[in-house]
């Protein structure tokens, strides 16, 4: 298996090539409202975003992508289906990256005018192939959109912007399937080096979202596939970047930010744990310091479990104890313990 892709660059932002994975997501606002977009696109900054795609589905929207890309403090990927002529104005306009379907745009001619427009402009483009908008060929040589219809698109893709000498791409063949879009991403890999953009798509609500993008896309970070990631959510962009970063952070491939290690509370539990919890999670949201962070419910096994944790908390009767790397060093009621803790992190 290939593990060290092509690598392209992003507005400043490698993708492959052993660069570290980059974390995207897209706005849910509409283009032409420029500064709403922004206002999004600054929430994701902070957040830890790295990327941002936006819809660019007529000219007005195109204005506004091009208005967008002027102050915009993140790369901006325009994503474009059926009129290659917005590619070509996204393109004008400032876009870092540019998505398409070739397949949809029209005839060789009109992914030619895109490929020069990229070229000349030195803007990579991605390849989005979606198990739901396939050639009806290939639907009707493989039956429903399997694995190997998303890679076998993806190359008649891929030859066709090589037919006009262009390599400066990234691919992405998602489906709503997990085990389809791990198998596609597993077979494609095994047979190219462009870099991925790997993500789960129409995940359905939140948690079964959540669920979905971290079996997806945590199997094909821990087989070493993935450039570039987004988590998709019917949710508010911010709460993909956060999704993404704890997903990498449990593949082992993230260092930055908190994590929180926490007991699913039993009997012995006397304190409201899973309130303390979900505080400490929202307190810590944006710390950037690479701790682990403990939550547990008792001192019978709290500070022991956990020893491992730079700091954490142990509930008792009404009160609890602070620990560092397992040992005890502050006991406070419980109305105490997050400000206490929260204080002795920002000191860490």
């Amino acid at each position: 298996m290939i593990v060290l892709t092509r690598k392209i660059n992003v507005g400043g932002i490698q993708i492959g090539g052993g660069a570290p994975v980059a974390i995207q997501s897209m706005l849910n606002t509409k283009t032409t409202d420029v500064e709403g977009s922004l206002a999004q696109i600054r929430q994701l900054h902070t957040a830890g975003c790295q990327i941002v795609r936006l819809a660019v589905p007529d000219m007005a929207a195109a204005k506004g992508f091009a208005q967008i890309c002027r102050e915009s403090p993140l790369p901006l990927v325009a994503d474009i289906h059926f009129d290659y002529k917005l590619a070509i104005a996204a393109a004008e306009g400032g876009a870092s990256k540019i998505r398409i379907n070739p397949g949809n745009i029209g005839g060789e001619d009109r992914v030619q005018a895109v490929v020069e427009v990229c070229r000349d402009r030195k803007i990579p483009i991605r390849i989005g192939v979606n198990g739901g908008s396939l050639d009806k060929k290939l639907l009707e040589k493989y039956g429903h959109p399997t694995a190997q219809a998303l890679v076998e698109s993806a190359f008649q893709h891929l030859e066709l912007l090589e037919k006009y000498g262009f390599y400066d791409t990234c691919v992405s063949m998602k489906s709503s399937s997990v085990p389809t879009m791990v198998a596609a991403a597993r077979l494609f890999r095994s047979q190219c080096d462009y870099p991925l953009h790997i993500g789960v798509t129409e995940t359905g609500p939140v948690r079964q979202g959540l669920i979905k993008s971290a079996m997806g896309i945590g199997a094909l970070l821990l087989d070493g596939i993935g450039d570039t990631i987004r988590v998709s959510l019917t949710d508010d962009p911010v709460e993909e970047v956060y999704a993404a970063k704890d997903i990498l952070k449990a593949a082992g491939l993230r260092k930055e930010g908190v994590n929180i290690i926490s007991c699913p509370t039993c009997g012995r539990t006397q304190i409201d744990l899973i309130g303390l919890v979900n505080a400490v999670d929202a307190a810590l949201k944006d710390c950037q310091k690479p701790i682990t962070v403990a939550v547990m419910g008792c001192v019978v096994n709290g500070p022991g479990e956990a020893r491992e944790a730079d700091i954490g908390i142990a509930g008792g009767d009404g009160c609890g104890l602070i620990f560092e790397k397992g040992q005890p060093v502050e006991k406070l009621p419980y109305e105490e313990l997050l400000p206490a803790l929260l204080k002795r992190i920002d000191a860490l």
